[in-house]
């Protein structure tokens, strides 16, 4: 059980909040775009817009199941090594009984790239957060906590997916 406590803040964290949806219009969010960040091609502000309202809201997909240990909203906002690695920990959790909820507070993000083809932006997000982990009903941990995350966007269908989810701490 040690091990998956340990998994949830880097791993788990690839991205979280909590399952009200409101709890998201409380985090605050601050957005910076360095100015270095012109190339070949120019990130449009209605693109940048879309990437993090995906991204955020991936964070309120990530802590729902977490939260209720179900892995069936994952793939919306999530694929490749991030959707593995969330699903692996929402089921984990749920063989241990634990739960994982996600109070975010705020979200300091950074997008830092911009590919020429426009097939990925990669962002940083320094997250503060209080994560309260539960065994079978009952609270265990409690923690504040604040991270940075690496993370890799991609376009797919309507909507921009969470690729790569990593801690940095």
């Amino acid at each position: 059980m040690l091990k998956l406590l340990k998994r949830l803040v880097p791993a788990v964290l690839i991205v979280a909040i909590a399952a009200p949806v409101d709890a998201a219009a409380q985090a605050s969010v601050r957005i910076e775009t360095p100015a270095g960040l012109e190339g070949p091609r120019t990130l449009q502000e209605q693109t940048a817009s879309a990437a993090i309202r995906d991204y955020l809201q991936a964070w309120r997909s990530m802590n729902a199941a977490l939260e209720q240990n179900r892995t069936d909203q994952l793939s919306t906002y999530f694929a490749g090594t991030a959707l593995d690695k969330l699903n692996e920990t929402a089921e984990e959790q749920a063989s241990a009984g634990l739960r994982t909820h996600y109070q975010v507070n705020s979200h300091d993000i950074q997008i830092v790239f911009y590919s020429p083809e426009g097939l990925s932006i990669e962002l940083t997000d320094t997250v503060q957060y209080e994560m309260q982990v539960t065994d079978h009903g009952k609270q265990i941990a409690n923690k504040p906590m604040r991270s940075r995350y690496v993370v890799v966007l991609t376009p797919a269908e309507a909507r921009w997916k969470v690729r790569v989810f990593q801690a940095t701490m």
